[in-house]
């Protein structure tokens, strides 16, 4: 099994979406005799199911105050929160293909693995997770492409569980998706349950301990590695900037969903009904009892294609005289309200 890790000339790489595009370009492009492992750790990222409404799985105020990265990828599935307190384990299985869709021997080896680093309370729970006296620390899915298994789990060892809460949980009111919404499931942490000898190690430690499991070797210098070429990560960077930091990958993929909004303001009270198609705004209604001088359809109509994303609403609030239709109100004031 060769191993391949998230590393450019000596340094890791711990951008999530960097991470994301590394695995799909080595499914897709890199071809060797053996298995292929990628594990990695990434700064906190939400990873979006590909049929999900990212607008709706996310804290969208919380991730932009925290500076945490979202990302949909390519595959369905709920939004997950990862930080640098999980490891991530993708593999590209062809030397046995008969394990595609057995997860009971997909998750065997590492589940020797965790009981042998003293975490013996680990087993498997339904279909695909693992669990730790009933709370979930592995999901895991795989998929068979082209003669091989693309597949991977996490593994829980200490993420920080209220910024996972926060990010993953909407902040909007009276809000209608037609797109999956995610099932909060209870999640645990490995950390806790391994042997004393283990309890203080980071997160690299963890990976590396992993990695020896799962490969069979004493220590992790003796892993069989392939180094990724210039070439590969030219085409890795292309990726990222054309797909997974790309806004219309990540947010203008979202499906069709509305909403209704309203406040009372010095001026009176706004009623905003909105209809989001890709994240932008597709049909917009604005009532109230405010004293306004203008036609509001000429507000609905400047709002009427804009991205949902507080820079793009204030630009384009900002293009027009907002107290001439409203009275006493400003662009920040009505951008919260759509964004609340």
């Amino acid at each position: 099994m060769y191993l391949i890790e998230p590393i450019r000339n000596g340094e890791y790489i711990a951008d999530g979406a960097v991470a994301l595009a590394l695995q799909v370009y080595v499914n897709e492009n890199l071809f060797l005799d053996d298995d292929i492992l990628l594990p990695y750790y990434c700064d906190p990222k939400v990873q979006s199911g590909r049929f999900q409404n990212t607008a709706v799985e996310n804290n969208q105020d919380y991730v932009d105050e925290n500076d945490i990265q979202v990302v949909r990828r390519d595959t369905g599935g709920g939004a997950v929160y990862v930080d640098r307190g999980s490891v991530n384990f993708c593999c590209v299985l062809q030397n046995d293909t008969s394990i595609y869709g057995d997860f009971q021997r997909f998750y065997q080896p590492v589940i020797a693995a965790l009981h042998h680093l003293g975490a013996t309370e680990v087993e498997q729970s339904g279909r695909n997770d693992l669990a730790i006296n009933g709370k979930k620390i592995s999901g895991a899915a795989m998929t068979l492409t082209d003669g091989r298994i693309y597949g991977g789990y996490s593994l829980l060892l200490d993420v920080d569980y209220e910024a996972m809460m926060k990010a993953l949980n909407p902040n909007r009111k009276k809000i209608e998706a037609k797109g999956i919404k995610s099932v909060r499931a209870r999640v645990g942490e490995i950390r806790d349950y391994l042997d004393p000898k283990y309890q203080d190690v980071t997160i690299e430690q963890f990976k590396d301990l992993i990695i020896e499991q799962l490969m069979d070797i004493d220590d992790i210098s003796e892993a069989k590695r392939y180094e990724l070429t210039d070439e590969d990560w030219q085409a890795i960077d292309e990726l990222v900037e054309k797909k997974y930091k790309n806004w219309e990958w990540n947010y203008g993929g979202s499906p069709r969903y509305n909403y209704n909004r309203n406040e009372h303001f010095n001026s009176g009270t706004v009623d905003i009904s909105l209809d989001i198609s890709g994240n932008r705004i597709e049909a917009c209604r604005i009532y109230g009892d405010f004293f306004g001088k203008g036609e509001i359809k000429d507000v609905e109509q400047q709002l009427e294609g804009v991205r949902v994303v507080r820079a793009d609403l204030l630009e384009a609030l900002n293009g027009i005289d907002l107290n001439y239709y409203f009275g006493d109100i400003t662009a920040e004031e009505l951008v919260d309200l759509i964004l609340s």
